[in-house]
């Protein structure tokens, strides 16, 4: 059914002002933000169809396993989805952006220890959609507020792939206090493994050199995040 023939009060942008945001779901949301639908599908169904569990989606849907999933798709993965013309895709890849930059925002301006839950979000953002495995670094001025965040470098890390002195020469490039490590699984899975445990006790050694502390580790895969400190691993 067109969103028109609704009751006017089940509209998705009417719920959304009388109500607010949270009484939205996630495909009502979307439907705003698509605006417009395609002949023979309403933009209620295309945006419950685009968030479907891919592999369980209606015949011919496409589905990115919900509202995370959907805003780390690829410019590509959301080219080859019927009816999300380049005005459409260039709306869900701006609100992705919008969410970091709100996020980087806030980490600037206040102690990453007062928002732990922020950072994993920030990062995950950053990195959890990624197809490949990427080895970053928040740089934190004496205060703890985020000065950059650095994606130094890419590929199977390991002790031997990432390089604590050139993680060293960027913290004082920055004049940083202290950082945050972060790096993705693209697996799925974010346990950290043996060589993450060795590689964080490496970099912590030679940060402590120049007097830089190490917060934490994250690692993170799409709509999961977790904190190595928080394991008593750091």
């Amino acid at each position: 059914m067109p969103i028109k023939h609704l009751p006017l009060e089940a509209q998705p942008r009417e719920k959304l002002l009388q109500r607010g945001a949270a009484s939205l779901s996630d495909a009502e949301l979307l439907a705003i933000l698509l605006r417009t639908g395609i002949q023979g599908k309403s933009v209620l169904q295309m945006a419950q169809e685009l968030l479907e569990i891919p592999g369980k989606s209606a015949a011919g849907a496409t589905g990115f396993d919900g509202i995370a999933g959907l805003l780390h798709a690829s410019p590509q993965d959301l080219a080859r989805v019927k009816g999300l013309g380049p005005a459409k895709r260039a709306e869900i890849i701006a609100v992705l952006e919008l969410a970091r930059r709100a996020m980087a925002q806030r980490l600037r301006e206040r102690t990453v220890l007062d928002s732990p839950q922020a950072v994993r979000h920030y990062v995950q953002l950053r990195l959890g959609a990624l197809a490949h495995e990427v080895f970053a670094v928040l740089f934190l001025d004496v205060q703890h507020r985020m000065i950059a965040m650095d994606e130094m470098f890419q590929g199977s890390l390991s002790q031997a792939s990432v390089y604590p002195r050139e993680v060293v020469k960027r913290a004082l490039h920055h004049q940083a206090s202290a950082v945050v490590l972060a790096h993705n699984h693209p697996s799925g899975a974010v346990q950290p493994s043996r060589a993450d445990e060795v590689l964080t006790q490496t970099l912590k050694s030679a940060l402590a050199l120049v007097d830089v502390r190490v917060l934490d580790h994250i690692i993170v895969a799409q709509g999961q995040a977790l904190s190595m400190a928080e394991q008593g691993l750091v």
